[in-house]
C-alpha cells in the first residue's frame, strides 16, 4: 500500500494535548511506545492513515516550539521528552487568533494582526495550503481553550448568507473558533472540534461544509468523566435501576482548567457535559449536577468524582461512587488523533457534512437527527460499522 502522509493542523498545537499528540506519534515512529490508548490501533486495513505517517503543524497564542511547550506541560516523562525533543523543536506554531471577547485568562503574544475577519481567514487558508504542500492530505482539529458560550438563536449562525454578511461586517459575534472552522471548510479540509466552543456545529457552517463537500465532526472530546457516564448510564437503564441524582465534579490545573475558571467558558463546558444523561435514560434527572474547578497543583492530572444515587426493587435506594484519577492529555491526545484519521478517511470516501459515526469521540455529538445518540456501546457500533464500509 502506498504511503499516505496525513497532516494534522491543530488549533492550540502548543497546548498539553497538542504536544502530547505530536510527541506520541514521534515515540511510535521510533518504536519507543506501543499503541495502548489508541482505540483504532487494531484496524490496519480500513484505509486509515498509518500512525507513523502523521505529521503536525498548527496555531498557538504561545510561540514556544513544541519541545519547549511539552517541557512546560510536564505530561511526558523525562526519557520520553529527551527522545523526541529534537523533532518537537522543529514544530513552531503559526500565529493564532486572539480575542478577549471570547477567551480571557489565556494571554499569548503569538497573535495575528487583526485586519478583519476576511483577512484572518485568508491568512488561515494560506497556512493550511502551505502545510498541505508537504502532505497528501490535511485535517484541522480544534484543541484551543474553551470559548465563552455563544447565545443560541443568533441569526448569523443559522443562515449561511447572514454569516457571510457578518464576516464582511467584521461582526463581533463571530468567534475565533468559527473563523478557524470557516477557513478549514473553505480550503476543502475536514474539520474536527474537540472543544465545547461553537464552531462548525452552527447551521450556517454545517450547510457550508455540505456545499464544499467537507466532512466535519464535533463537539467536545469525550475523554474521562463523561466517557464513564455514557458507559454506566446505559447499564443502569438496562437493569431498570432508576437514577435519582448524579453529582459530578472535576479538578484540573492545566491551561484548559485555567480557561474554565472563567464563568463564561465554564458555561460552555458544563453544557456539553450535562447533555448526555437525560437522552440516554429517557427521563429527566432533576438532580444532575456538574461542577469543574481549576486547581493548579494538579496540572494535567485531572481528578473526577461521581456520586450516583439509584433506586431499585421495592423502592430501595443505593449509591455508586466513582473516583477517576486520570491524565487529561493522555486520554485526549489519542482520541484527537483517531478523529483526524477518520475525518481523513471520510474525505477519501467522498463523505461530506456531519460525520455522525464519530459520535463515540464526543460529549455532544453533531448529528443529522434531532437528538444525538449518547450510549457508548451504540456509538461504538456506529463507528465500527462505518469503518467496515
Amino acid at each position: 500500500m502506498a504511503k499516505h502522509v496525513l497532516g494534522i493542523a491543530v488549533v492550540g498545537v502548543g497546548g498539553a494535548v497538542g504536544t502530547t499528540m505530536a510527541a506520541g506519534i514521534e515515540l511510535l515512529r521510533k518504536g519507543l511506545i506501543g499503541t495502548d490508548g489508541l482505540p483504532l490501533a487494531g484496524r490496519s486495513n480500513d484505509g486509515l492513515a498509518d500512525y507513523t505517517d502523521i505529521v503536525f503543524a498548527g496555531w498557538d497564542l504561545f510561540a514556544d516550539d513544541l519541545a519547549e511547550a511539552a517541557d512546560a506541560h510536564e505530561v511526558l516523562t523525562y526519557k520520553q521528552h529527551v527522545a523526541v525533543a529534537e523533532e518537537l523543536s522543529k514544530i513552531k506554531p503559526w500565529a493564532a487568533i486572539g480575542n478577549e471577547r471570547f477567551l480571557t485568562l489565556i494571554e499569548g503574544e503569538n497573535r495575528m494582526v487583526d485586519h478583519g475577519h476576511r483577512a484572518i481567514i485568508e491568512r488561515l487558508r494560506s497556512d493550511i495550503a502551505g502545510f498541505r504542500e508537504k502532505c497528501d492530505s490535511v485535517v484541522v482539529i480544534n484543541l484551543a481553550s474553551t470559548e465563552k458560550l455563544t447565545p443560541e438563536g443568533n441569526k448569523i449562525l443559522n443562515d449561511p448568507d447572514e454569516f457571510e454578511r457578518a464576516l464582511d461586517a467584521d461582526s463581533k459575534d463571530i468567534s475565533p473558533a468559527m473563523l478557524y472552522a470557516y477557513a478549514s471548510i473553505a480550503e476543502g479540509v475536514p474539520y474536527g472540534n474537540f472543544t465545547p466552543s461553537t464552531a462548525a456545529d452552527s447551521p450556517a457552517l454545517i450547510e457550508f461544509a455540505e456545499k464544499q463537500g467537507v466532512p466535519i465532526a464535533g463537539k467536545d472530546g469525550k475523554t474521562g468523566q463523561t466517557f464513564i457516564k455514557t458507559v454506566l448510564a446505559p447499564a443502569l437503564k438496562s437493569r431498570e435501576l432508576h437514577i435519582d441524582g448524579w453529582y459530578s465534579t472535576n479538578i484540573l490545573g492545566n491551561r484548559d482548567g485555567l480557561a474554565l475558571s472563567n464563568e463564561d467558558s465554564l458555561a460552555s463546558k458544563v453544557k456539553t457535559k450535562q447533555s448526555v444523561l437525560d437522552d440516554i435514560l429517557g427521563y429527566r434527572v432533576d438532580d444532575h449536577i456538574v461542577d469543574i474547578r481549576y486547581y493548579r497543583p494538579r496540572g494535567d492530572n485531572k481528578e473526577a468524582w461521581d456520586n450516583i444515587d439509584i433506586r431499585g426493587f421495592l423502592g430501595q435506594t443505593m449509591q455508586i461512587k466513582v473516583n477517576f484519577l486520570c491524565k487529561d492529555s493522555i486520554l485526549a491526545a489519542p482520541l484527537a488523533i483517531e478523529i483526524a484519521r477518520c475525518l481523513d478517511l471520510a474525505k477519501q470516501r467522498g463523505d461530506s457534512g456531519i460525520q455522525e459515526q464519530l459520535s463515540v469521540f464526543f460529549k455532544l455529538p453533531m448529528t443529522r437527527k434531532e437528538a444525538p445518540e449518547h450510549a457508548f456501546h451504540k456509538q461504538e457500533k456506529m463507528l465500527l460499522d462505518w469503518l467496515a464500509g
